[in-house]
């Protein structure tokens, strides 16, 4: 194994994940609480970046896996995820009560989970090539693990603006703290962009606009290889309900228990630091215990936790329900793109994940809309619309675990000397 190019895929976990959490813990608040955006279109951001990923990541991943230049797209996403987060962290700083200002920014936001997702199809498929057979459970597990402790770092880089601490310019609070994570992230992806290149191989014929016309037949036919399908069906049903959660966690602390800011960052870092111990762990028990024996048992952790957060009498019992939910939060990132990895035909890796980030993304699409409709549709309720919110979601996650039983059973992984 090459410690350093593993160290370097790491840190791009690490790097994006800081300016991914700020984001979702103080973006969100600033346009639904600050700017007083609905949480239905609050929610439309991530469809429409769903919508946007449908019509390019299957393509793009075909030509990957034929011209091998995912390093080529990774770059340029990586990029183009900067500059738009870049303008959306600007547009709420200058924010005011303006109406243009929420939707320039909201459109920002939307273009920069657009680009972040698109980036993840070409950084999980470099997994193959950076970790041989039978560690592929455990450097998955060391990736994820780096994903948590970065949004651990970024709420930290975060504190000191938000409660006005450090001015930005003369700014403080939820908007100044975008800037400096924005700025953090790119520096530290450059490491893995510039210092690990594509394995040279023979390359397939280019593809024109023609390969648009093959996206259908490509998908059935991917889904007829063994597992793959339903694999994908279920890591959408039960990864729907998940980041939906994610997305919404902070307007929804905010709405149930009025809580400060600083209150919201301090259970969010607890819940990452169980999320960052179960990455790791789950790593190493999926590589003896087998990946869909060890997927299996998370998923229906996480049955019990989604009812037992909405059902929560006080605070202080959600913050114990949330703080076991990241040990799973972690084990199940971990554990899925393994399971991905092995079910995945070896010639077709960057599609097959160019579909499991379309999986991933579709969950932003159904969930919000469901979330966003009972949220916004049930207003005359009051802070119980959000726990019937939750609830709801555990329907996602139980059909989930239906189709996952039903996958092929997976050899465990042999443990080299």
């Amino acid at each position: 194994m090459n410690k350093r190019i593993i160290f370097f895929w790491s840190l791009y976990d690490f790097a994006n994940s800081i300016a991914v959490v700020a984001f979702y813990l103080y973006f969100s608040q600033w346009l639904v609480v600050d700017m007083g955006v609905s949480d239905f279109w609050y929610n439309i951001i991530f469809v429409g970046a769903t919508v946007l990923l449908l019509f390019t990541a299957p393509v793009a991943g075909a030509i990957a896996d034929k011209q091998f230049v995912r390093m080529w797209f990774l770059r340029v996403s990586t990029v183009l995820f900067f500059m738009s987060a870049l303008a959306a962290a600007l547009l709420a700083v200058l924010g005011t009560q303006a109406a243009t200002i929420a939707l320039l920014a909201g459109i920002a936001y939307m273009i920069a989970n657009y680009f972040y997702q698109f980036s993840l199809t070409f950084y999980n498929s470099l997994l193959t090539d950076i970790a041989p057979s039978g560690w592929q459970g455990f450097i998955s597990g060391v990736g994820q693990s780096s994903n948590w402790l970065g949004q651990i770092v970024g709420i930290l880089i975060c504190l000191p603006f938000v409660n006005g601490i450090v001015h930005w310019f003369g700014h403080s609070g939820r908007t100044a703290a975008l800037l400096p994570a924005t700025l953090i992230f790119f520096i530290l992806s450059l490491p893995l962009l510039i210092g690990f290149k594509d394995q040279p191989k023979i390359k397939s014929r280019i593809i024109g606009s023609g390969e648009y016309k093959n996206l259908f037949r490509n998908l059935v036919r991917l889904c007829k290889a063994p597992g793959v399908g339903r694999y994908l069906l279920s890591f959408f049903l039960f990864n729907d309900a998940i980041l939906t959660l994610q997305n919404n966690f902070s307007i929804l602390l905010n709405q149930l228990y009025h809580i400060s800011d600083t209150k919201k960052s301090l259970l969010l870092l607890a819940i990452l630091v169980t999320a960052a111990l179960g990455a790791f762990i789950s790593g190493f028990v999926a590589d003896r215990l087998g990946l869909k024996k060890t997927l299996l048992i998370i998923v229906g952790f996480w049955i019990a936790i989604f009812p037992s957060i909405g059902l929560a009498p006080s605070f202080v019992v959600l913050a114990a329900a949330t703080i076991l939910m990241g040990f799973f939060y972690g084990s199940t990132w971990t554990v899925s793109r393994a399971v991905m990895v092995c079910l995945a035909p070896a010639n077709e890796l960057n599609r097959t994940f160019s579909y499991y980030s379309l999986a991933e993304r579709f969950s932003t699409f159904l969930g919000p809309l469901v979330w966003g409709l009972i949220t916004t549709g049930l207003l005359q309720y009051g802070s119980i619309r959000y726990r019937i919110s939750i609830i709801s979601m555990t329907l996602f996650i139980i059909a989930g675990f239906i189709v996952l039983r039903k996958i092929p059973d997976m050899p465990r992984d042999k443990k080299l000397l």
